[in-house]
């Protein structure tokens, strides 16, 4: 069964910090792109980290730039590093692994086809 699975999500003091884990099955992340979101009740899904898989391109919202870093190992698992958490990092975290909509095009646009969606996992921020 191809499907996406995060895991890492705990709750964290304000400055601490914590690693989530997207691990694929029945899929690889070769040569597509793979995003990190976040989720607040009542908000709509935002898109924080963004990683090309074949040019090792980065992408990251200014909420997180410089905190949060998205990295690879091997093709089956990807990270997200979270680092001086703040209580607005308090969210439900989804990874999401995608091919741009056209040939050639860029895992940085909106244009994305055979999206896959894990099921998220929670992080709490405490002050």
């Amino acid at each position: 069964r191809v499907g996406l699975a995060e895991s890492g999500g705990e709750s964290v003091q304000a400055g601490g910090s914590t690693k989530l884990t997207c691990t694929a099955s029945g899929y690889m992340f070769t040569n597509n792109c793979v995003g990190w979101f976040r989720q607040v009740s009542g908000k709509e899904r935002e898109e924080i980290a963004t990683f090309d898989t074949g040019s090792g391109g980065t992408a990251y919202d200014d909420s997180v730039k410089g905190r949060f870093t998205i990295s690879q190992a091997g093709t089956k698992t990807v990270y997200l590093q979270m680092n001086t958490l703040k209580p607005e990092d308090t969210a439900t975290y989804y990874c999401s692994s995608w091919v741009p909509g056209k040939e050639g095009g860029s895992c940085f646009t909106l244009d994305r086809t055979l999206e896959l969606w894990g099921q998220g996992t929670l992080v709490t921020v405490s002050s």
